[in-house]
């Protein structure tokens, strides 16, 4: 990253002279020159001027590649909490640029979406902060707790507000015109099996199978038979899911997920212990979090705490990860529990 040369370029094509620039930064041309030439660079208190100035990003200022910057991006959504309508909107502005150029279209609206979720799940914990509050101090209103329901994304027994309608003509859509993406099926699946509409869960279920020869396919068969009450047939399915080999790690973290809703817990915690010792390197935190959980329904304060210790762990030594929100996260879930 040659910030001197980029100072030099975006001088250039603005068709300034370095005496010109110099006082629009009230220093001199000479320290200009000394800039380009690599022989000294801005004081760091100066660039977001010279950012301003040029109409770029501190990022851009540095000259780094669309890769580096969206890498940059990345690590700052996931490594705080909420940010500021201005960082929003510099962010924004960034990343629509990145996008200008049609080989970073895709990825620049890619990060969009992540920082825009980011942020959406920011709000909802601090709507469910306050949300907890209006409950407490209007004794219980309906209209705070509603609220504070639908801040924590609870179930909703109205079926107009929770049904997924829209969400799933989109994704027919999607997958008529791409068959092949076996992501968009598995969506697809999960939201007309949840809205009970199998038939149709049936029909695309027979897609994926001619695209997919893993668990997946025999995964979804057992979650149609369990949602149309063929208690039998499921648990068929079911043994014959656990009974596959050579299989990626994410089955075995499937057949937790899938004992966890049986409320068989020792079964899913050894399958998520199973699912986390077969995951190469780096490993995710899911399995160890999805533990800490299953303890916490239990009430045995002491697992939930060794298992989101374990996710720490697995930040630290996996990801690098040793400090941000999502430390800060699990840090807090630890202190209320001991």
């Amino acid at each position: 990253m040659e910030m001197g040369k980029e100072i030099r370029r975006l001088r250039n094509d603005r068709g300034l002279t370095q005496e010109a620039l110099a006082a629009a930064l009230n220093v001199t041309a000479q320290t200009v020159s000394k800039w380009e030439c690599g022989n000294s660079v801005p004081d760091v208190q100066l660039l977001p001027e010279i950012a301003v100035y040029f109409g770029v990003t501190i990022d851009q200022l540095f000259a780094m590649t669309p890769d580096e910057q969206l890498d940059r991006i990345e690590n700052r959504i996931y490594s705080r909490g909420m940010f500021d309508e201005a960082e929003e909107r510099q962010i924004a502005q960034q990343l629509s640029a990145i996008g200008e150029n049609p080989k970073y279209a895709g990825k620049a609206e890619l990060m969009m979406t992540k920082l825009y979720n980011s942020q959406a799940e920011q709000y909802r914990l601090l709507a469910t902060a306050h949300g907890k509050e209006a409950v407490e101090k209007t004794a219980g209103d309906p209209d705070a707790v509603s609220e504070l329901a639908n801040a924590w994304g609870s179930y909703i027994s109205d079926w107009n507000v929770r049904n997924h309608h829209a969400l799933i003509q989109w994704f027919s859509d999607f997958c008529r015109r791409n068959p092949g993406n076996r992501s968009a099926l598995m969506w697809l699946l999960d939201n007309l099996i949840d809205d009970h509409r199998l038939a149709e869960a049936e029909k695309w279920l027979e897609r994926l199978a001619q695209i997919d020869h893993t668990f997946r396919t025999p995964m979804y068969r057992y979650m149609i038979a369990l949602a149309a009450g063929e208690t039998d047939e499921a648990q068929r399915l079911l043994e014959q899911l656990e009974a596959m080999e050579d299989q990626e790690w994410c089955w075995a973290v499937t057949l937790g997920d899938l004992y966890t809703l049986r409320q068989d817990y020792d079964r899913a915690i050894a399958w998520y212990r199973r699912g986390q010792e077969m995951q190469p390197s780096p490993k995710f935190t899911d399995s160890a979090a999805s533990i800490a959980h299953i303890c916490e329904i239990r009430g045995d304060k002491a697992g939930a705490v060794k298992a989101y210790r374990e996710v720490l762990r697995l930040q630290r030594e996996e990801w690098g990860i040793v400090s941000g929100e999502m430390c800060q996260e699990v840090e807090r879930a630890i202190q209320r529990l001991q």
